[in-house]
């Protein structure tokens, strides 16, 4: 008996695909960020990388990079524009050369107060219930963490 065609093709098909409503998601919701983020004069990556070091306020590039799920390639240029803004410094490990540091500036901080208030508007967007929210949120994480393993092996 032969297969039918959509036993045949149904895993390429667009609506069999988790891949699909991720990306769209994601560039739905970049979007969304776009006119507070020019605002700031940041794109989104720039804007995820300041709050790792909002939080972190010094970090090697590597951990930044993991933290971020960001390779050197596209951390790089990130790193060389904030730093041209005045958001934050690079330099050389003292006790390892071969490490390179990231170090928020004061003015990277106070950028910080500037950017408080986007959340809340995309939050808004979103418009799931607090429970769907941090549902989607640890299914997203764990997704994140079984690629991540999976890579490592």
């Amino acid at each position: 008996m032969s297969e039918t065609k959509e036993e045949r093709y149904g895993n390429i098909m667009l609506e069999n695909q988790l891949c699909f409503p991720l990306y769209a998601c994601s560039k739905e919701i970049i979007r969304k960020y776009k006119p507070y983020l020019d605002r700031l004069d940041l794109t989104y990556t720039q804007y995820i990388t300041m709050m790792v070091m909002w939080e972190k306020e010094k970090v090697n590039v590597k951990t930044l990079g993991q933290n971020l799920f960001l390779d050197s390639g596209t951390l790089t240029p990130v790193l060389k524009k904030l730093e041209n803004k005045g958001y934050i410094r690079r330099e050389r490990s003292a006790q390892d050369e071969r490490n390179l540091e990231v170090t928020i500036t004061e003015r990277g901080m106070a950028l910080r107060d500037e950017a408080v208030d986007i959340y809340p508007h995309i939050a808004g967007c979103v418009n799931l219930k607090k429970e769907e929210f941090e549902q989607l949120y640890r299914l997203l994480y764990l997704v994140l963490n079984h690629i991540n393993v999976e890579e490592k092996t």
